[in-house]
């Protein structure tokens, strides 16, 4: 009942051009309706974002993606019916009504269909897609509770639909997909925890084309400043353990107390619980007490799952020992 209870709210305030805060499988989100430009406005006001990050427009439905981008291909539509409901983004040219504050004045969108039961019952309830970043303060850790939206916005009377913690703990992989008479390209926006692996075995179901990637950073992806994703105290990538020479070094740079306080954090080495639980671990040790923490980048701690992980923590750090 709790539930069913939550799900009304959060559509009532959605259908009052209000923001709500939402889980899905990867993080949680801010939420507004994409037909609600004063609620668009609304998240960046919130989050402190610059309009020059596109949001995510979240769907229900596979085919409401026919209803925002300009064409929908052959092959955007394979790689969703395989990959959908899931981590999986997908930027297109966008129709010429989409409001341009959601895509950063860009002609294309990023489309994604959460997996989480909550977001996507509230998605098919509201029946209009909803844009929704991450739910914390711009290049901040992103939150995979509900308390974690709470701590992060204090003071604002935000309601936050209740889904638990999140199971893929990162953000989506976000691709474009570039397509020739004999070729396909899939250019990796953002990497996650679908692969290229992952995409290259899908790929080659659909057909004889040549499949290539090509991994690009680019504005047309959220997450693509080099620095993103960065807890409240200094956290440094090193290769090996820490000296005292080095704890020395990393004090003076970040005008610490000499001796201060510091911990590791520790990787489990399953990439999907490492994946899962990074933001949390980040924000606990955060909150812990020491001045800074470490992440040792360790030789067994490779692949294409860790390829995603290490992206997150690279934006996340604020120094690299090598």
């Amino acid at each position: 009942m709790r539930i069913w209870q939550e799900l009304q709210k959060a559509l009532q305030i959605l259908k009052q051009d209000g923001v709500v805060g939402i889980p899905t499988e990867t993080v949680y989100g801010l939420a507004a309706s994409i037909k609600s430009d004063a609620a668009i406005r609304r998240i960046f006001e919130i989050k402190e974002r610059p309009f020059f990050d596109p949001l995510i427009v979240h769907i229900g439905r596979a085919k409401q993606a026919e209803e925002i981008a300009l064409e929908w291909s052959k092959t955007e539509a394979q790689l969703a019916q395989i990959f959908w409901p899931g981590p999986l983004t997908i930027v297109t040219a966008k129709k010429p009504d989409i409001n341009s504050v959601i895509t950063a004045g860009l002609e294309s969108v990023g489309i994604r269909m959460p997996s989480h039961p909550f977001a996507l019952r509230l998605l098919r309830e509201f029946k209009i897609p909803l844009a929704a970043p991450s739910a914390n303060k711009f290049g901040r850790t992103s939150p995979t509770t509900e308390d974690h939206v709470r701590s992060e916005f204090p003071d604002l009377d935000l309601f936050v639909l209740s889904g638990g913690k999140t199971n893929v703990g990162i953000e989506s992989t976000v691709i474009q997909v570039v397509e020739s008479a004999n070729q396909i390209l899939i250019r990796i926006l953002r990497p996650g925890m679908i692969t290229k692996s992952n995409l290259r075995a899908a790929l080659e179901t659909f057909g004889k084309k040549k499949i290539e990637f090509e991994e690009l950073p680019s504005a047309a992806s959220p997450g693509h400043l080099e620095n993103h994703y960065q807890p409240a105290i200094p956290l440094i990538i090193s290769s090996r353990s820490i000296s005292s020479e080095s704890a020395s070094q990393i004090e003076k740079k970040f005008s610490l107390p000499s001796r201060s306080r510091f911990s590791e954090l520790v990787l489990n080495s399953d990439p999907l619980i490492a994946a899962r639980d990074l933001y949390s671990q980040m924000r606990l040790l955060s909150k812990s007490g020491i001045s800074w923490m470490y992440v040792r980048k360790s030789s067994d701690r490779q692949g294409e799952l860790w390829t995603s992980i290490w992206n997150r923590l690279d934006r996340a750090s604020s120094l690299r020992l090598e």
